[in-house]
């Protein structure tokens, strides 16, 4: 294999393949790169065995075509750190030399029927997208998701696609993010995948351009994202999904209007006293007014209070700070709108159209 290519494109290139690529394997043959070079262009692939890519770089000029797997993060090392424009890139044997001007690196290969299959991206249950609308789904719910070890189909973000629409879904147990858009597909087409977080959040480092129209596709065991420059893959979860549709309360008795940015920096104010192991803060609504407040033994306590549009008794309910300053990140608008109904019911916070987020309510001493 011979290739000469564009020293900026190959970085930009590995770099976003490592972003898959494992440090350390029991299969070693995946911390490496596959290089495969076809008449017209270079093929990056590189996969952890959950989430693979493709990365096609295609202003090349290919003297010999063929295939070679080298050390991954080595490569991106040596190509981020050269000065030349162009990088020539010669596999021969058990080797393959790297130059560009007077800087070289001679890196050893392995065989590359070592290396896992990656599929190609099928046109079969695939869906037009825009990427900024897709990126939006992930932001929105990604976060919600959980993190600690658990249920293992929680640490995943279900996608469904029904009539017509596309609905993504986060939860820990403890919070719930859903939000949806209109999909460009049949009103029939009916599709249901949990997808692991770090595949879709690596789908979403690939939309470089927000206008860009991707493709996104469904297959039994895999979700698929294709760009113009590259095709991405994340093996299904195998799990049930909590049926979130019975988490999402009806309308709530206690409703808030207020100034989402100047909630959360309220939030942060009263939670500095609390430690990592107690979050907590209490909220007391009563007419057109908010106060909220926070202790903890050997800390202090500290209080914040602002205005707010309420409707309802005057009530207290105390929610994880960091779940709702983490939800009012991803807030549409200037506003927020809350509903609950008393302090042991679920807040269901409104983001904007068609996205909703529910934190469960913690009890704490009074």
């Amino acid at each position: 294999m011979k290739v000469l290519c564009n020293r900026e494109q190959l970085r930009e290139g590995l770099a976003i393949v490592n972003g898959v690529v494992p440090t350390k394997s029991t299969r070693p043959a995946i911390e490496n790169v596959c290089l495969v070079a076809t008449e017209n262009s270079l093929e990056l692939v590189g996969t952890d065995l959950e989430v693979a890519i493709r990365y096609r770089i295609d202003d090349v000029k290919v003297a010999d075509t063929g295939t070679t797997l080298i050390p991954s993060r080595v490569a991106l090392e040596f190509v981020r750190d050269l000065a030349g424009e162009t990088v020539s890139i010669d596999a021969t044997g058990d080797n393959c030399l790297i130059t560009s001007e007077g800087d070289r690196v001679e890196l050893v290969t392995m065989e590359t029927d070592e290396f896992p299959v990656v599929a190609r991206f099928s046109e079969d249950n695939s869906y037009p997208v825009m990427a900024e609308t897709f990126s939006k789904q992930i932001s929105r719910t990604s976060f919600a998701a959980a993190r600690e070890p658990g249920r293992y189909a929680m640490h995943g973000i279900l996608i469904e696609v029904e009539e017509g629409r596309m609905r993504t879904v986060a939860t820990d147990g403890r919070r719930l993010a859903i939000t949806a858009t209109v999909l460009d597909c049949p009103e029939d087409a009916k599709h249901r995948a949990i997808v692991p977080t770090k595949g879709l959040q690596m789908f979403s480092r690939l939309l470089g351009d927000p206008m860009e129209r991707v493709r996104i596709a469904f297959d039994e065991s895999q979700f698929c994202l294709r760009t113009e420059q590259a095709e991405i893959f994340a093996r299904l979860i195998d799990g049930e999904f909590p049926k979130y549709g019975q988490v999402v309360p009806a309308e709530g008795q206690c409703k808030i209007d207020t100034d989402a940015g100047l909630l959360t920096n309220k939030l942060r104010l009263a939670s500095t006293v609390t430690s990592a192991d107690a979050r907590a803060v209490k909220l007391l609504f009563s007419e057109d007014h908010l106060e909220i407040h926070a202790k903890a033994t050997g800390r202090g306590k500290a209080s914040g209070q602002m205005e707010v549009a309420y409707q309802g008794s005057e009530v207290d309910i105390a929610f994880n700070p960091d779940f709702i300053i983490e939800g009012l990140k991803q807030c549409e608008s200037d506003q927020v709108h809350l509903e609950f109904n008393d302090r042991t019911s679920p807040g269901k916070f409104m983001l904007g159209q068609d996205y909703i987020y529910v934190v469960m309510p913690i009890t704490i001493d009074t």
